[in-house]
């Protein structure tokens, strides 16, 4: 981890694959990652953990399968979303989307259950980046 500033624009411009977080630091036991997103990731949930999410370009639609049934959140840039943890979810960004994701370090990108993983999601708990 650096112990530079870091602009989120750079961060973001130093890869290009989707579905793939990297991490920009570190908050106590938390990373604070950036993802680019399009398309649809997976069913999962994250049976121990709530998933924050902050829209930084584009827009994320959030599907929740919940107790009254199923829901879809839309996500515009600069709006945040908090999945309550135990609840199966799917992120999709039909357009493509940047966001920002803090979770517990270790936290991996497809939860704790979930579908069969698509060669297109990748299946890490972050990775480091490098601009």
């Amino acid at each position: 981890m650096s112990n530079e500033p870091i602009a989120l624009s750079t961060a973001l411009a130093s890869f290009d694959a989707l579905w793939s977080p990297r991490i920009v630091t570190r908050v106590n036991d938390y990373d604070v990652r950036v993802a680019k997103v399009e398309g649809e990731h997976i069913w999962h949930v994250h049976d121990d953990t709530d998933e924050f999410f902050l829209v930084l370009d584009g827009e994320l639609h959030i599907s929740l399968r919940e107790p009254d049934g199923e829901r879809t959140v839309l996500l515009p840039r600069g709006a945040v979303f908090t999945v309550p943890r135990g609840t199966e979810h799917r992120p999709y960004a039909p357009s493509g989307a940047a966001i920002l994701m803090f979770e517990p370090t270790g936290t991996p990108t497809v939860g704790d259950r979930h579908d069969e993983i698509p060669a297109h999601v990748d299946a890490t708990t972050g990775h480091a980046l490098t601009t």
